[in-house]
């Protein structure tokens, strides 16, 4: 495993001995760097702010998940940001699969230190260890989801590889992907005992973790244990949903939030810490790059009276174009990137809870769908329509935030683009190796355990 260490809090180096045994006069080693509550807390800031790297959710993350699927596409006038990805021709050399899976093991090589350290038995040190758990999940979650084929496809496959203790002499191989989900899982339950205080939305909390847990449930479909988190946080978490009166304010918004509307987890970025020209709304705003342009069948399913029209604007762009108004703070404080909202939650209750009460899957439904558009009184399906209801509302209300790819994905579906995207990538059939990122050829050269996945 081929690691880039940033800090000393993430440097573990093993001292040789001469005459004497000496430390690195630039590093510590990870039982001297971490030896207080305060040293943790410091490490967790470190662990949240390498969430922020380009190719996590400072960007990438968020694009690939809308590019690769049905949302968005690369206008023909752009500043050829992954352009591979719009044409599905990613070779094994590409930046942004190696860089997604570098800031990935960065970012669990952090909390793993975390995790590790002997600082226990105070209700801070429980709650910097159960956030730590929960990022370790997240990222893990991501990485499986982008590297290897969904658990729907083949739990016995190739996933990535598991690291939570450091080694630099490691080579490890590629973990199943049933293995990644029993350890997220198994992270995700120890974030919910572990935490007990609730900032605000840049940290995770008790119910960010459970509502994570409820879409790596979704993701596995095992529908009875999503339901059963999803409605806990639902029930128990005291979130709220944001209403048509005040959602564009809330996206206008570029800042954490403390009084639990709606956002339960995002990645935060301000005036002094955020990415400039590579921040996300760069690559959406007419004012940056604004390469990506919402697909323009997707246009067409909202409503006039939908609130979340009103963040599409019609234009010119190399021809006619739909562009995205969900990001548009790009000059001073940026916008964080929003990971789990509320809404996200009761889309999956009511997915996971079609088989077992068609009610209730309506009515979690339309909590979201008539939230959005006060003049809709509401889907009123069953059955396979019902669920295509859920699937096309997920859509519409996560766009531009990067999940559409995967739920295609877990559902083994035909990826069917509009006359937007080039003629040679609007079909992408279900199985097709390239739904997936190729294992980057850096780390293939430095792991001669290391399996690239079929196609590349």
């Amino acid at each position: 495993m081929k690691y880039y260490f940033i800090g000393c809090l993430v440097f573990l180096m093993s001292c040789s001995k001469d005459y004497l045994e000496k430390k690195p006069y630039n590093a510590l080693p990870i039982e001297d760097a971490l030896k207080s509550e305060a040293d943790i807390l410091v490490a967790l800031r470190g662990a949240y702010a390498s969430l922020r790297n380009v190719d996590l959710y400072g960007r990438t993350i968020p694009v690939l998940g809308d590019l690769m699927a049905d949302v968005t596409y690369q206008s023909l006038s752009n500043s050829n940001r992954y352009t591979f990805y719009n044409q599905y021709a990613t070779p094994v050399v590409d930046g942004n699969a190696l860089g997604l899976w570098t800031a990935g093991y960065q970012t669990i090589l952090r909390v793993n230190n975390i995790i590790a350290s002997s600082v226990d038995g105070t209700a801070n040190a429980r709650q910097y260890k159960g956030e730590a758990h929960a990022i370790r999940a997240l990222v893990y979650f991501e990485l499986v989801r982008f590297f290897a084929k969904p658990y729907t496809d083949d739990p016995s496959g190739l996933g990535v590889p598991i690291i939570t203790t450091f080694n630099i002499t490691v080579k490890p191989k590629r973990n199943t992907v049933a293995e990644v989900y029993a350890l997220i899982l198994d992270d995700l339950s120890k974030a919910y005992s572990l935490i007990t205080q609730t900032t605000n939305s840049s940290q995770f909390s008790k119910y960010a973790a459970k509502a994570l847990e409820a879409k790596v449930h979704l993701f596995k479909a095992d529908m009875a244990n999503a339901r059963t988190a999803a409605l806990d946080v639902i029930t128990n978490g005291g979130y709220t949903l944001v209403g048509a009166n005040n959602y564009v304010t809330y996206w206008q918004n570029p800042a954490p939030l403390s009084n639990k509307l709606e956002t339960l987890f995002e990645v935060s970025s301000d005036g002094v810490a955020n990415l400039g020209f590579d921040a996300l709304g760069y690559i959406y705003s007419q004012n940056g790059y604004g390469d990506m342009i919402c697909a323009s069948d997707l246009y067409t399913q909202y409503a006039a009276t939908d609130v979340r029209r009103s963040l599409l604007t019609q234009g010119i762009r190399s021809g006619p174009a739909v562009f995205v108004n969900k990001y548009t703070n790009i000059i001073t404080d940026r916008d964080d990137t929003k990971v789990l909202r509320l809404s996200d939650i009761y889309l999956i209750a009511a997915e996971a809870s079609l088989a077992s009460n068609e009610s209730d899957a309506r009515n979690y439904l339309n909590a979201v769908a008539t939230r959005r558009d006060p003049s809709f009184i509401g889907f009123t399906s069953s059955g396979a329509t019902l669920l295509e209801d859920i699937l096309t509302e997920r859509r519409k209300e996560l766009a531009f935030e990067g999940h559409r790819f995967h739920d295609l994905n877990r559902l083994k579906r035909t990826i069917n683009r509009s006359t937007d995207y080039p003629a040679s990538a609007r079909t992408i059939p279900y199985p097709f190796n390239r739904r997936l990122l190729p294992i980057p050829q850096a780390e293939m050269d430095a792991n001669p355990n290391m399996v690239q996945n079929q196609g590349y």
